[in-house]
């Protein structure tokens, strides 16, 4: 299990880190304009399923159906030739429909920018389409225990946009944010050539082959009822932060930008962390639940969990003490000035209030979804969004852009809350001995230290550049 969290984490790390560069590159070249609002805009739809589809929502329905189907290679292909077929007929009516989509998405814009941002909708959209592929090919390569090939192949997305900045760096800002577009697409269709060659190596397009040929008829209605609750409750992050950018709309230019670059940075040890962690999770506390084994799952979840709460609460500390020097370090140069940098770190604070809930309610919904309570998970996260709209509503007028971001956070407290109450607050405090809260004070101090140490060396590396 070890080995392959930190497969994913190395993975992760990598395609984060290429991000960055890739938002440094899209900071100096495009700023906080509203060229860089449009793109974002464009991007955030076709982007918000990936996240949702990539980190467990398709996977956690998927896998458990696809484990006790008696007809495997039919299930497979049944499941993937009926969701790419509707992907490409909503890709299609969204491109005819690009202008009343992106005036739902982007409300607040003028009509002038609505106009710009259309068919920029249109062409990212088809993203979703190979991403979907790519989040299939995923599932099963899971299953066989393969891990790397997902994890390292997200870093094709940030390469291939990164490289369309590079080309496009001296064009005008309205050409630039269509060849990011085309970047897009490039990334994905690389991930699918990615995909598709381990996929061949560990005999899944063979198995894919067997059940387009077999006439055997399948049953998908398990899988069906599972699917929605799961994509609706692992989707709360992601819905938060693209309601984030509807309401954003409506402020001043720039406050989308504000929010994606605060956001991008939160996704760091979210990702590297909490996700890395979630992925190897589900399948191993699946198969013991699913042998009777509850001793065995409940200490996967212990052992999880101390190893996640340690982790988020460095994260959160370090980012407290260093938020301004590190958005300063990544971004600031270009056309993203101080005043920016500013506002996105006093944004970023107010997202990482949420990095610990968030965080640790990926752990406890893996435990709902694997004993069948995908129905729960998804009221839970219903409930969850209602707080956050609602506070979104209440705060944005006081706060404006900040208001968004923490409003945000106070959704995730609500969720893993309620999260926890469903997992049982009898069991989850059986995880607590004297050891393990010892290492929870001494986890704080070194942060602390770690955090201080880290701002003077962006200070000193801030004084280089």
């Amino acid at each position: 299990m070890i080995k392959s969290i930190i497969v994913n984490f190395l993975g992760i790390f990598n395609s984060r880190i290429l991000g960055f560069i890739r938002d440094m590159l899209s900071a100096n070249i495009l700023g906080a304009s509203v060229y860089s609002d449009i793109f974002f805009v464009a991007f955030k739809f076709p982007n918000l399923f990936r996240r949702i589809f990539a980190e467990g929502a398709f996977t956690q329905s998927f896998l458990p159906s696809f484990a006790k189907s008696p007809y495997k290679p039919k299930f497979a292909f049944k499941v993937f030739i009926t969701f790419l077929s509707i992907l490409i007929v909503i890709s299609i009516l969204v491109n005819i429909f690009s202008y009343q989509v992106t005036s739902i998405l982007a409300y607040g814009f003028s009509e002038e920018a609505k106009k710009l941002a259309a068919p920029l909708v249109g062409l990212n959209f088809w993203y979703l389409d190979f991403i979907f592929i790519v989040t299939f090919l995923a599932s099963l390569l899971q299953y066989k225990n393969h891990f790397f090939t997902t994890a390292f192949s997200t870093a094709l997305l940030n390469i291939s946009m990164i490289s369309a900045l590079i080309i496009s760096k001296n064009l005008e800002k309205q050409e630039i944010i269509w060849y990011l577009s085309y970047g897009v697409l490039i990334g994905g269709f690389l991930q699918v050539i990615a995909h598709l060659i381990a996929s061949k190596y560990k005999g899944i397009l063979r198995l894919l082959y067997i059940g387009f040929l077999s006439k055997k008829n399948v049953d998908l209605s398990t899988f069906k009822k599972h699917f929605l609750p799961s994509v609706f409750g692992n989707s709360t992050a992601h819905l938060s932060a693209f309601l984030d950018t509807f309401l954003a709309s409506f402020l001043t230019a720039g406050s989308i930008s504000y929010l994606y670059y605060a956001n991008r940075l939160f996704q760091l040890p979210f990702a590297l962390f909490a996700i890395a962690t979630s992925i190897v999770l589900f399948p191993k506390i699946t198969k013991s639940i699913s042998q009777n084994n509850l001793k065995e799952a409940k200490n996967l979840m212990k052992k999880s969990f101390w190893f996640l709460l340690y982790a988020l609460i460095l994260a959160l500390i370090v980012t407290i003490i260093a938020n301004e020097n590190i958005v300063e370090v990544l971004f600031q140069r270009g056309a993203f000035n101080h005043k920016d940098t500013q506002i996105t770190a006093a944004v970023l604070v107010m997202y990482m209030l949420g990095i610990i809930p968030f965080g640790l309610n990926k752990l406890f919904s893996s435990y709902l979804y694997a004993t069948h309570r995908h129905i729960k998970a998804a009221k839970i996260s219903a409930i969850s969004l209602i707080v956050n709209i609602i506070f979104s509503i209440i705060l944005i007028f006081p706060m404006k852009v900040y208001g968004l971001a923490l409003a945000s956070s106070i959704g995730g407290m609500v969720l893993f809350f309620l999260t926890l109450k469903e997992y049982g607050f009898r069991e989850f405090f059986e995880f607590f001995e004297k050891k393990y809260l010892f290492l929870t004070l001494i986890v704080i101090i070194l942060s602390i230290f770690i955090g201080i140490a880290f701002k003077e060396i962006l200070i000193f590396i801030k004084g280089l550049l």
